[in-house]
């Protein structure tokens, strides 16, 4: 029999109404703005009437380096969340939006998959509540408001060799990374080179998924630095007055939307930033709503640990005041071997040395999790092929690091296949024995928190930044921004800056090519070799396959 696609399975799922799952979580059916039958956003004033609720235990899910024999990080989340609910517990589900860029491109989406999905899969890969939309309507809105200003006289005296803030879409295309506006005569403006980032690496995204309330909100978009005088004096968004235009656009995307698991158990899908361009973690107001409502929350951080959980420790948690109780790290055992230096044609031969040979990634993660005083579980996401003595060989790395790996079968099981990784979730969570504290204190410099990170998290022996970098980072401490955390825009295949070093490396220089400053995010962004914030598509991206059936459905999403 052939096996079933994620979107086939989703297809499948019998969904109850959007109100019934609000009504599992206490929230009255007058507090939810339903978008169909299946999804929902929750709105602002049932939201500030939690504010004197007990937050409940937070998980997050992690991962080791992806690479192209999959990981499951996503699906594990999705598995994870209904497997403490399946065990008894009140559990609630916080992940990102997906962007479009991927979903017509390379990675895919950002449901989860086979028996361990959120849905509508199609429509969370798609347009959604079209808050991805209005992300970049109002970032673009201020771009066209600064060039306005220009054209009707520049009042503020804008510097146009110094306008930092650009364009963004929500779509792959490396033909507007760097451009020219402004040609075409005297009535389209004045000519000058700017470019576009993708939507999930604007900081408009950032301020979103960091902001308490919409008050927060407004207040962090009018922080945000656009560009500078001659004489080197900042511009901000206030000055150009766009900040209550754009939170009016941002009104409903900061309200998190309300969906459901296969097994119909609650998530929240709200916000979207990568975390190899972006910090990659799902919206504040999502997770400490859900903190509120549940006795367990399960989120996810982008990419790997190096990357997203990073982020989220140091950015998230410092900013929201969050204190997560328990770490999952899925790996597997196809990736092991692919660390191990096996091609991914030859994956399915079993491996045991290859195995053991790619376990040091993991370890280095573990190591990397338990340094921010969180106590870690590892998640060996099945497959198939994988053989009793591959997953054993990963069993018994992880116990010689003095943790747990729990063999887990999410994805063709549902939450059947996932209890013991609840059971021991749950119980991490209860012992009360995390003991959290961010990478670096604020009061550090800023090359010196960069350094940190490369040299603590990725294990490099240095970091190169020309004397201009230097020099920005130098600036913008006497500016009063020295306090702020670092967000690092790096690849995210490997500890090091390179793509193609896989394992556990060291002795790599990390190099940090530019630094950007998000005043209104609240982080000094650090673009580490070769990142781009504006993908490009694949040979042969997905859009190709996708399309619409004979009965109209769509089919190609993955």
């Amino acid at each position: 029999m052939a096996v079933k696609t994620d979107i086939e399975i989703a297809r499948a799922a019998r969904k109850q109404p959007i109100q019934e799952i609000g009504r599992m979580l206490g929230i009255p059916e007058a507090h939810l703005l339903p978008y169909g039958h299946d999804k929902a956003k929750v709105d602002q004033a049932f939201i500030a009437s939690l504010g004197g609720r007990k937050r409940g235990k937070l998980i997050l899910v992690t991962a080791i380096n992806p690479t192209p024999a999959g990981e499951g990080k996503t699906t594990t989340t999705v598995g994870l969340g209904d497997g403490l609910n399946r065990i008894g517990k009140r559990a609630m589900i916080c992940i990102r939006e997906a962007s479009l860029g991927p979903n017509f491109g390379m990675k895919g989406g950002a449901a989860g998959g086979g028996m361990a999905q959120v849905v509508p899969m199609e429509e969370m890969n798609l347009h959604f509540t079209g808050d991805f939309h209005a992300i970049t309507s109002a970032h673009n809105l201020l771009s066209a408001m600064i060039d306005n200003h220009i054209y009707w006289g520049n009042e503020l005296e804008i510097d146009e060799r110094r306008i930092v803030w650009r364009r963004v879409m929500d779509m792959n295309d490396r033909a507007l990374r760097d451009i020219v506006v402004g040609l075409g005569g005297v009535s389209n403006g004045f000519p000058r080179q700017t470019g576009f980032d993708i939507t999930v690496a604007s900081e408009v995204m950032a301020i979103l998924c960091l902001a308490n309330d919409l008050a927060d909100l407004q207040r962090r978009l009018g922080d945000i630095v656009v560009a500078y005088r001659r004489d080197k004096t900042p511009i901000y968004c206030r000055d150009i007055k766009a900040d209550g235009a754009m939170t009016v656009l941002l009104k409903d995307a900061m309200q998190p939307n309300l969906v459901q698991t296969l097994e119909n158990n609650p998530a929240f899908v709200h916000g979207g930033p990568f975390a190899n361009i972006a910090h990659g973690c799902n919206s504040v107001i999502a997770t400490d709503t859900a903190l509120r409502l549940t006795d367990y929350v399960v989120t996810e951080a982008g990419f790997g640990a190096d990357l997203g959980a990073e982020k989220f420790f140091d950015i998230k948690c410092r900013k929201a005041g969050l204190k997560p109780d328990a770490a999952v790290i899925v790996a597997t055992v196809r990736a092991m071997k692919m660390n191990g230096g096996v091609a991914k044609a030859d994956l399915g031969a079993e491996n045991v040395a290859a195995v053991r040979q790619g376990c040091p990634n993991l370890g280095r993660h573990i190591g990397n999790v338990q340094g921010f005083g969180v106590p870690v579980v590892v998640a060996i996401n099945h497959f198939s092929g994988d053989t009793e003595a591959e997953i054993q060989a990963v069993k018994d790395y992880v116990a010689d690091l003095g943790a747990e790996a729990i063999l887990c079968k999410h994805w063709a099981e549902g939450s059947a296949g996932i209890v013991d990784l609840a059971r021991k979730v749950a119980e991490l969570a209860d012992s009360g024995g995390a003991d959290f504290a961010p990478l670096y204190p604020d009061e550090m410099g800023l090359f010196d928190k960069i350094e940190a990170v490369a040299k603590r998290i990725y294990h490099a022996e240095a970091v190169t930044a020309d004397d201009a970098v230097r020099e920005q980072l130098r600036v913008w401490e006497a500016a009063g921004y020295g306090h702020l955390p670092v967000c690092m825009a790096k690849t995210p295949y490997s500890f090091s800056a390179d793509p193609t070093l896989r394992g556990a490396p060291t002795g790599h220089t990390v190099p940090v090519r530019e630094v950007r400053l998000s005043a209104g995010a609240g982080f000094i962004v650090a673009i580490c070799g070769a990142i781009m914030t504006m993908p490009g598509l694949p040979r042969h991206p997905a859009a190709e396959v996708i399309g619409l059936d004979d009965e109209g459905f769509v089919e190609g999403l993955f």
